[in-house]
């Protein structure tokens, strides 16, 4: 590709990630140049001189260099939806692609410098065969198994998805998306996260269904709706936050009421939501579904109530290790000051304060 190519299609992506219309961007600048010769940038007829491209980058808050990086892989393998789609506007969702594919490339661009491999191997889950919630549960257990978690918490949900290969890409996103996952060039596996998800109980059960979709999408059988396969990976999630056999161990069979108290012990120590407990005893009959909707009606009539039952009392840090591996290649001299700013996104005097060489 062309350095014209290359700025033409870096400028536009710069643009709508951040949602902007050529106008808007001519105002950003002081209307230093025409929304025509914007057009002719991003079709590659035409490329600016110094002065505008420093203008560009600085109300794109972008570095430079960033308008001249070569692509690494495609967004058409990335679907984005969104819970609330009536309520979604197009700019939304290709702003959303447009960040998955910054935070991705500059994640494997400080890879590549630092030359770590990459171990995921995205065909040891392709000889499974999922058609119910009994078979992706098996799977969440054989993969418990294999990752030797055992029966305990996991204590930190992202911080075991990157020890196991697996990118984990925060992106400030609206309301109704919650997360997607994909390979990247058929090879490095990411899950997306919406940064705004404040409750780190809905943040692992997000990450944890994307993990299913990652692991499985080929899979399941061809007959089940997608409405279905989001449903089990649900199921994977849960499984994969409190095995069933523990969930049954603690709270017992057949119960006509569980306190609250119990549920929330368990919520303090795997990290799972107190709805997500509910659904979880009635899939195990531990409640009837009649119980369990009762629940649900209690839940969404008495304000009080509500507050008890979706307040978040697990805690549970984000791990930064894209930022870890930026500081390890400066401490390491692999790269400059200048280049970590310019990975990070952020001043050359921040990369400075932060760094703290011991």
């Amino acid at each position: 590709m062309k350095i014209e190519e290359i700025f033409a299609k870096r400028l536009k992506s710069a643009r709508i990630m951040v949602g902007w219309s050529m106008d808007m961007l001519c105002e950003k600048i002081g209307n230093l140049i025409s929304k025509q010769s914007i057009s002719k940038y991003e079709n590659g007829k035409m490329m600016p001189d110094s002065s505008v491209l420093i203008a560009i980058s600085n109300a794109l808050n972008l570095d430079p260099d960033y308008f001249f990086r070569p692509f690494l892989f495609e967004l058409d393998e990335f679907e984005v939806s969104f819970r609330k789609k009536n309520k979604v506007k197009v700019f939304e969702t290709n702003a959303i692609k447009e960040k998955i594919r910054d935070k991705v490339e500059r994640y494997l661009e400080i890879e590549n410098i630092l030359g770590l491999e990459n171990k995921f191997q995205p065909t040891a889950y392709s000889n499974a065969i999922i058609s119910n919630a009994q078979d992706i549960k098996m799977q969440a257990i054989r993969l418990r198994e294999e990752w030797k978690l055992g029966k305990d918490a996991i204590n930190n949900v992202q911080a075991m998805l990157e020890t196991h290969f697996i990118k984990v890409i925060d992106v400030d996103a609206p309301e109704g998306f919650d997360g997607l996952s994909g390979m990247v060039n058929d090879k490095y596996p990411i899950i997306v996260l919406n940064s705004n998800i404040g409750q780190s109980e809905r943040r692992r059960m997000t990450a944890l269904h994307e993990l299913g979709h990652l692991l499985f999408n080929t899979c399941f059988d061809p007959a089940l709706s997608p409405r279905q396969r989001e449903g089990l990976c649900t199921v994977f999630a849960n499984e994969m936050l409190i095995p069933s056999c523990v969930f049954s161990g603690i709270i017992g069979e057949n119960r006509r009421d569980i306190s609250l108290n119990e549920l929330t012990d368990l919520q303090i120590l795997y990290g799972i939501s107190i709805d997500a407990m509910m659904m979880k005893a009635k899939e195990l009959n531990i409640i009837t579904e009649a119980r369990c909707r009762t629940y649900y009606i209690k839940k969404n009539q008495d304000e009080r109530f509500k507050r008890l039952v979706t307040a978040s009392r697990f805690q549970e840090k984000k791990p930064k290790r894209f930022v870890s591996l930026v500081f390890r290649a400066i401490a390491s001299d692999i790269i400059t000051t200048s280049k970590a700013a310019s990975l990070l996104n952020i001043s050359i005097e921040d990369v400075r304060n932060r760094l703290n060489l011991i």
